[in-house]
């Protein structure tokens, strides 16, 4: 059986891929697949998803393919762990996902009405609140992952919380907040920097641009002027 995966020439199909990683799993298979856990390879599905986003930012359609690839081998890995211990296996994981995408569209697959991006996600926020029985708001940002990059995260609290009602301070009182933040930092007051990169991302909503995205693009600026620098002599 092993041979056959070897000299196969067409293109594999999902199920011969979900075969090929069970395979990769058993007692014939690799010692390193056999070794992994859900925890052991957390950091490699963050690591790959994060390439595969960096694919999409160069929009290199070769490398996304690739990437997508490396994507779909982590969840097929965590399906099978799962389904060694009888959790639940790679059916349960689409079936789930299916259902989702049922139930949250029920302007294409029921009856309810929207015919805007704003209609439809206000229902995708009530059905979800719903499915994840939240019976506050504050559950809402609650929910928000930890493991989120911290601009990420504190843009995807603010933006819940405004849902919610709670308004965002205007951009005057946004960055007379800031340079508040910022003269008890100059005096010492380290506590106030998660302070001033709140504020910063609530400055960032307010402009409608990225925080995480702005200081990439300010970092890829450094490294571009560190490496003229360096070329020009000034950096020894």
């Amino acid at each position: 059986m092993l041979k056959v995966y070897s000299e196969q020439k067409d293109k594999f199909t999902f199920e011969q891929l979900v075969e090929i990683i069970r395979i990769l799993r058993s007692p014939d298979g690799c010692p390193w697949d056999r070794e992994q856990t859900h925890k052991s390879i957390r950091n490699e599905f963050i690591e790959e998803t994060y390439e595969a986003a960096d694919a999409i930012d160069r929009e290199s359609s070769t490398d996304l393919c690739e990437e997508l690839g490396d994507v779909l081998l982590q969840i097929l890995l965590h399906a099978q762990i799962a389904s060694e211990t009888e959790d639940y296996d790679i059916t349960d994981v689409i079936d789930g996902i299916a259902r989702k995408m049922i139930l949250r569209h029920p302007h294409v697959f029921g009856d309810v009405k929207a015919e805007t991006t704003e209609a439809v996600l206000k229902n995708w926020d009530n059905i979800k609140r719903d499915e994840k029985h939240q019976a506050s708001f504050t559950d809402t940002l609650k929910s928000v992952p930890m493991s989120y990059p911290a601009l990420m995260r504190a843009g995807k609290v603010q933006k819940r919380a405004s849902k919610a009602g709670l308004s965002l301070p205007n951009r005057d009182e946004l960055f007379a907040n800031a340079e508040r933040q910022l003269a008890d930092i100059k005096q010492g007051d380290a506590s106030k920097l998660g302070d001033l990169f709140f504020t910063l991302v609530a400055v960032s909503r307010d402009l409608k641009v990225d925080s995480e995205e702005a200081l990439g693009k300010f970092t890829d600026k450094f490294i571009s002027e560190f490496e003229q620098k360096e070329k020009q002599g000034k950096i020894k």
